[in-house]
Protein backbone atom coordinates (compact mmCIF):
# COMPACT_ATOMS: atom_id res chain seq x y z
CA UNK A 1 0.00 0.00 0.00
CA UNK A 2 0.78 3.80 -0.57
CA UNK A 3 -0.16 6.82 0.19
CA UNK A 4 -1.48 9.55 -2.42
CA UNK A 5 -1.38 13.53 -1.41
CA UNK A 6 -2.95 16.14 -3.31
CA UNK A 7 -4.23 19.68 -3.33
CA UNK A 8 -7.15 20.46 -4.14
CA UNK A 9 -10.15 23.15 -3.76
CA UNK A 10 -11.92 23.06 -0.82
CA UNK A 11 -14.82 23.53 -2.12
CA UNK A 12 -14.66 21.36 -5.27
CA UNK A 13 -13.28 18.72 -2.78
CA UNK A 14 -17.15 19.28 -0.43
CA UNK A 15 -19.01 18.57 -3.61
CA UNK A 16 -17.40 15.69 -4.53
CA UNK A 17 -17.56 14.11 -0.90
CA UNK A 18 -21.55 14.75 -1.13
CA UNK A 19 -22.01 12.94 -4.71
CA UNK A 20 -19.52 10.10 -3.17
CA UNK A 21 -21.06 10.10 -0.33
CA UNK A 22 -24.66 9.77 -2.20
CA UNK A 23 -23.11 6.77 -3.87
CA UNK A 24 -21.99 4.97 -0.52
CA UNK A 25 -18.45 5.86 -0.85
CA UNK A 26 -16.01 7.50 0.76
CA UNK A 27 -13.39 9.50 -0.79
CA UNK A 28 -10.51 7.28 -0.55
CA UNK A 29 -12.75 4.50 -2.17
CA UNK A 30 -13.63 6.63 -5.14
CA UNK A 31 -9.86 7.31 -5.92
CA UNK A 32 -8.96 3.81 -5.95
CA UNK A 33 -12.08 2.97 -8.36
CA UNK A 34 -10.78 5.97 -10.39
CA UNK A 35 -7.35 4.86 -10.47
CA UNK A 36 -8.87 0.93 -11.43
CA UNK A 37 -10.47 2.44 -14.22
CA UNK A 38 -7.72 3.69 -15.36
CA UNK A 39 -5.74 0.68 -15.83
CA UNK A 40 -8.45 -1.21 -16.87
CA UNK A 41 -9.56 1.07 -19.88
CA UNK A 42 -5.68 2.11 -20.10
CA UNK A 43 -6.80 6.07 -20.38
CA UNK A 44 -9.06 8.44 -18.54
CA UNK A 45 -12.15 6.33 -17.85
CA UNK A 46 -14.94 9.12 -19.10
CA UNK A 47 -15.61 12.29 -21.67
CA UNK A 48 -13.10 14.85 -20.15
CA UNK A 49 -16.01 18.10 -20.78
CA UNK A 50 -15.37 21.58 -20.94
CA UNK A 51 -17.52 24.03 -18.73
CA UNK A 52 -20.11 23.95 -21.37
CA UNK A 53 -20.46 20.68 -21.21
CA UNK A 54 -18.78 19.60 -24.36
CA UNK A 55 -15.59 17.85 -25.77
CA UNK A 56 -13.52 19.77 -27.28
CA UNK A 57 -13.48 18.27 -30.38
CA UNK A 58 -17.80 19.44 -29.99
CA UNK A 59 -16.80 23.00 -29.11
CA UNK A 60 -14.34 23.54 -31.81
CA UNK A 61 -16.68 22.30 -34.02
CA UNK A 62 -19.61 24.92 -33.30
CA UNK A 63 -16.77 27.22 -33.53
CA UNK A 64 -15.79 26.57 -36.90
CA UNK A 65 -19.82 26.32 -37.86
CA UNK A 66 -19.75 29.81 -36.19
CA UNK A 67 -17.08 31.33 -37.79
CA UNK A 68 -18.53 29.47 -41.46
CA UNK A 69 -21.72 30.94 -40.97
CA UNK A 70 -20.78 34.26 -40.47
CA UNK A 71 -18.82 34.18 -43.97
CA UNK A 72 -21.64 32.56 -45.52
CA UNK A 73 -20.15 29.05 -45.48
CA UNK A 74 -22.69 25.97 -45.35
CA UNK A 75 -25.32 28.21 -44.77
CA UNK A 76 -29.19 26.85 -45.74
CA UNK A 77 -30.87 29.45 -46.79
CA UNK A 78 -35.03 29.41 -46.89
CA UNK A 79 -37.26 32.08 -48.11
CA UNK A 80 -40.40 31.37 -45.53
CA UNK A 81 -41.25 30.03 -42.01
CA UNK A 82 -42.80 26.89 -43.61
CA UNK A 83 -38.98 25.91 -45.71
CA UNK A 84 -37.55 26.94 -42.23
CA UNK A 85 -39.65 24.57 -40.41
CA UNK A 86 -39.47 21.69 -42.93
CA UNK A 87 -35.87 22.41 -43.29
CA UNK A 88 -35.13 21.74 -39.12
CA UNK A 89 -37.42 18.89 -38.46
CA UNK A 90 -35.30 16.80 -41.66
CA UNK A 91 -32.42 17.68 -39.46
CA UNK A 92 -34.87 16.07 -36.33
CA UNK A 93 -35.32 12.88 -38.47
CA UNK A 94 -31.61 12.53 -39.78
CA UNK A 95 -30.14 12.82 -36.15
CA UNK A 96 -33.05 10.59 -34.83
CA UNK A 97 -31.92 8.13 -37.46
CA UNK A 98 -28.06 8.37 -37.09
CA UNK A 99 -26.66 5.72 -34.89
CA UNK A 100 -24.80 8.12 -32.72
Amino acid sequence: MTTLQLRIDEKEKNAAKKVFKSLGLDMSSAVKIYFKQVVLTQSIPFPLLTENGLTVQQENAILKAEKEAEQGINVTRTNNWEETKAFLDSLKKKRRNSPL
